[in-house]
Formats: structure tokens, sequence, C-alpha cells
């Protein structure tokens, strides 16, 4: 009996989960369109999310695109079909690796200090104060941070992939011979706006994700009983990253499965 209990009690606490988090999303959603309509919170979103997160993606991007030319070139050598470089190069960019990457990179710089600062915001009162004085908690503290990430990612995404095919450029063509005219020719030719718009609606989706995620663990802080004060927010953080980055990879899937 003792068994039943504890399966009763955790699959009541999942169910509990699921609902907190749907609820969460659809009250976000439908903030979204309900005035009044502040541009300054929504600017500095932009800024931390955005325009902080450049230099990682291009890091990440410039490496991830070396690394493509890099293993490519030797891969297609075997076949004598080095000229293949640059489609191979973009299509792994542009439909896979570029909103994967950029997401997974946003996530770990951006979505834990989100979950943190909404997590110390919860144990500090901080929410309930807002509530205390009719403030919505949602359109304040969330609805900028998902308006700022659903117009940030696609543009991570695409100055990923393009630094991306520059650091596959470098390595096949400039350091390991690759006819130049045959890198560009199989990027053009191979890379089609279905590929783009797959990666652009990869890194909306998870642009939704990783806010919807990272925001709600730290809100729900009180509810998950996972301690008190400075270390539940660093396991709340922690889950949320790797809730976020595990949801990445299965949305991946499930999107390109659906797309292709």
């Amino acid at each position: 009996m003792v068994f039943f209990e504890r399966l009763g009690s955790a699959a009541i606490d999942f169910l509990n989960y699921i609902g907190r988090m749907g609820i969460f999303f659809f009250y976000c959603v439908a903030d979204i369109f309900i005035p009044p309509y502040k541009i300054r919170p929504i600017m500095q979103q932009i800024y931390f999310i955005g325009a902080s997160s450049v230099f990682v993606i291009l890091f990440t991007g410039a490496f991830t695109g070396m690394v493509l030319g890099l293993q490519g070139y030797y891969s297609l050598r075997q076949f004598g079909s080095e000229g293949a470089l640059g489609s191979a190069v973009g299509l792994s960019l542009v439909r896979e690796l570029g909103p994967v990457l950029t997401a997974l990179m946003v996530t770990g710089r951006a979505g834990s200090a989100i979950c943190a600062e909404i997590g110390i915001m919860r144990n500090s009162e901080q929410i309930d104060a807002l509530e205390c004085m009719a403030i919505d908690p949602y359109k304040f503290i969330v609805v900028p941070k998902l308006i700022a990430a659903v117009i940030c990612m696609p543009l991570l995404t695409s100055v990923f992939d393009c630094i991306g095919i520059i650091g596959g450029f470098l390595i096949g063509v400039k350091l390991l011979g690759v006819n130049e005219g045959a890198y560009f020719y199989g990027l053009y030719k191979s890379v089609i706006w279905q590929d783009v718009h797959m990666g652009i609606v990869k890194s909306l989706i998870f642009a939704v994700l990783i806010i919807w995620i990272c925001a709600a663990k730290g809100f729900y802080l009180h509810l998950d009983r996972l301690g008190f004060g400075a270390e539940g927010v660093s396991r709340a953080t922690t889950q949320a990253v790797v809730l976020s980055s595990v949801a990445i990879l299965v949305c991946d899937y499930l999107i390109t499965a659906i797309l292709l």
C-alpha cells in the first residue's frame, strides 16, 4: 500500500506541475495583447538577451563552422566530393546546429540568469508585493522577456549561421584548398528557403521554451520544495537549464520530423 500511496502522490504532484506550467504559459501569452504596452522594459531585455549574447554566439558559431569544415572535408575527400563541402556546412548549420546551439547558449547565459532573478524576487516577496499593489506580475516580469526572446532568437541564429559558414570557408577553402567557387555554389544550390524557414521556426519555438521554463521555475520556486533561500534558487536554476536544454533537443527532433 505504501508503494501505491507514493505512486499516487508522485502522479498528483506531476499533474499539479503540468497544470501550473500551462496556466503560467496561458497568462504570459494573454498578457502580451493587454495594454498598456511599455517599450523600455522590452528594449532592456533585448539588450540583455540579444546584444549581450552576441559575443558568445560569434565565438561558438565560428568554431562550430570550423569544425564542420574540417570534419566535412576529410569525410567527403574519401568519396572525391570535396566540392560539396559548402552544401554540408550550410545545411548542417541552417537546419540543425544554428538554432539548437544558439538556443543552448542563450539558455546557459540568459535563461539561468532569468530563473535566478525571478527566484530571488519570489524569495524576497517582491512578486507578492506586486500582487498586493494590483500589478500583474506576469506582464511586469515575464512578458518583456518573452517578447525580447522572440525578437532576438531568430537574429542570433542568423548571426550564428553566417559566422559558421565563414568559419567553414576559412578552414575548407583557405586552409585545406577546396575550390572557393565550388564551396559557395554548393551552398547556394543546396540551401533553399525551406531550410531557412525551418531554422526560423525552430528559433522562435526555442525562444518561447527558454523563457517559459526558466521564468516558471523561478516564479513557482516556493511550490517546488527545492529548499530555502540561496539553496532553492541554485537548485531551481540548475533544473531550469537542464529542462530547457532537454526540451530544446526534443522539440528539435519533433519540428524536424514535421517540417521535413
